[in-house]
């Protein structure tokens, strides 16, 4: 298997007296889906904030493309190439899909970052990269409109391809088919299947049938812990993660 591009070694978060992770090892494979995947509650999404640098931890370490950045906060991990986005859509609603993924683009520039005065001309335009996401996006012919005005799930794609204009190695996606009506579903689906040709994917997702379908290791999380780790067939006929929440929705339901 590829070297792991991150690992997290005995990572706690607490908050008080509450702790929403104890103690979480986890390893990330290059060139891989990986998704973390448990009940409400088992803090997944916190596991996200302290990855990506949102968070700091109270306890443990994180070592990133070789790097420890245990204390780093997020906009370091970002040039690292740590990208993400939110179960909340946030797009500049107001500005046209291109503008959205050039201002991504331009973001991860510290020297040109907050350079709103100058024209998008030349190396302010980020043509290439934002040319290059808007194919994978399907959204070519939408690169005018405004973000606003993109469907549901037109928006969730220009989501990822925020991320990916920050031309990150690893991208972490938090539920990104939350709300999705079925038709956008699969075309997420292989978006994101596609996405490992060039990075590695971390996934939150409550949609079993898309987990299962694209993941190459998924872990499982009960109550800030690791409960299980192992292949999309290891984990779909395990009994402990069956009796933790998914029962019979591991073919294809939400939990």
């Amino acid at each position: 298997m590829s070297d792991a591009i991150l690992q997290a070694r005995g990572v706690t978060k607490r908050y008080g007296k509450f702790t929403a992770l104890s103690g979480v090892t986890l390893n990330i494979a290059r060139g891989t889906v990986h998704s973390v995947i448990g009940p409400n509650g088992a803090g997944k999404t916190t596991l996200f904030h302290v990855l990506t640098g949102t968070l700091p931890i109270t306890e443990g370490s994180i070592v990133f493309d070789g790097h420890d950045v245990t204390k780093e906060p997020d906009h370091k991990r970002v040039k690292r190439g740590v990208a993400r986005s939110f179960q909340v859509t946030s797009l500049f609603a107001n500005l046209s899909v291109r503008e959205n993924l050039r201002l991504a683009a331009q973001g991860v520039d510290s020297v040109r970052a907050l350079n709103t005065w100058t024209p998008p001309q030349g190396a302010l335009a980020h043509t290439e990269t934002v040319d290059s996401v808007l194919e994978r996006l399907a959204l070519q012919r939408l690169s005018e409109v405004s973000a606003g005005a993109l469907s549901h799930g037109q928006q969730r794609r220009l989501e990822v391809g925020m991320a990916l204009a920050a031309r990150p190695k690893a991208i972490f996606l938090d539920e990104p088919t939350s709300g999705m009506g079925i038709d956008d579903l699969d075309d997420m689906k292989q978006l994101i299947r596609g996405l490992r040709d060039d990075y590695t994917v971390v996934l939150i997702e409550h949609n079993m049938g898309i987990v299962m379908d694209i993941s190459d290791t998924i872990t499982v999380m009960q109550q800030g812990r690791v409960l299980v780790e192992g292949r999309p067939d290891e984990i779909r006929g395990d009994e402990r993660v069956r009796s933790v929440y998914l029962g019979n929705m591991i073919t294809g339901g939400r939990a």
